[in-house]
């Protein structure tokens, strides 16, 4: 406390305030950006100019106020109508809603199973999130079953929470994976492997063999044929062609099968 005496008006001390921050400006438009290599930091969408048009940012990008930001580094890719997202290729997968993901289930509880998306940590699978499930009809899944998910909750301070079912509660693919072959890959050549058009390594398996395949965003693939061989040339395919071209990637292809002819 200080003392003041009469007639004496109280001063305060001045205290020198330092200017805030401002984040860089945005010199480029986020179209010329589409497709291009950033990184973290880098500012790509300046929402003032955006008007009243309603994004949805995948990974990678994080809002600031009224700035986009990217978190880590990558491709900034685009998708209609309004998703923006950064696409990188790494092995750490980071879960997002509505990403498609190979996971394993690790245990059971009352309530939920527990399962290995590949994740910092484990994620949530609830009992009734499939297709038809009730209390009386529970899925009997054990310890290592293979299932294909959809990412319904994700958040950085909360357990990811995933679904056996699409949007209308239907199984839609999803589903437990049985038999096949399971193998990793960066989470680049997923995302690419499930866009559109067709990655030119599958359309060119596809006009020649017979598989199944799931993908996911996750980095897992799984692969499944009547023949073994047959399994073993569409995982070699696939894991040799993600720093191939279009045609470097269809050579590859019709290589192998003059091997297995």
């Amino acid at each position: 406390m200080q003392d003041f005496k009469s007639g004496e008006s109280p001063t305060m001390e001045a205290h020198e305030q330092k200017p805030q921050p401002k984040p860089p400006a945005v010199t480029s438009t986020v179209s010329t950006l589409v497709s291009q290599i950033v990184a973290p930091g880098d500012i790509v969408i300046d929402l003032t100019r955006m008007g009243k048009t309603s994004l949805r940012l995948g990974g990678g990008l994080r809002q600031d106020h009224e700035y986009v930001s990217v978190t880590k580094a990558g491709r900034l890719k685009y998708t209609k109508p309004n998703k923006y997202w950064v696409e990188g290729s790494q092995k750490r997968y980071i879960p997002n809603v509505e990403d498609v993901v190979i996971a394993v289930v690790v245990d059971r509880r009352f309530e939920n199973f527990i399962v290995d998306i590949g994740a910092p940590g484990l994620a949530s699978l609830p009992v009734l999130s499939f297709e038809g499930a009730t209390r009386r009809n529970v899925p009997n899944l054990q310890a290592g079953s293979l299932l294909y998910l959809r990412v319904v909750k994700a958040h950085r301070d909360m357990t990811p929470e995933l679904s056996c079912t699409d949007v209308t509660g239907k199984a839609s693919g999803f589903g437990p994976l049985k038999n096949g072959y399971t193998f990793e890959c960066s989470t680049g050549l997923a995302r690419a492997l499930l866009s559109r058009p067709t990655y030119p390594v599958l359309d060119a398996l596809g006009n020649s063999l017979s598989f199944e395949i799931a993908i996911g965003l996750n980095g897992r693939i799984w692969v499944n044929s009547a023949s073994p061989s047959t399994t073993i040339l569409v995982s070699n395919a696939i894991m040799n062609a993600e720093f191939l071209s279009a045609t470097q990637q269809r050579t590859m292809v019709q290589k192998l099968l003059q091997r297995v002819q």
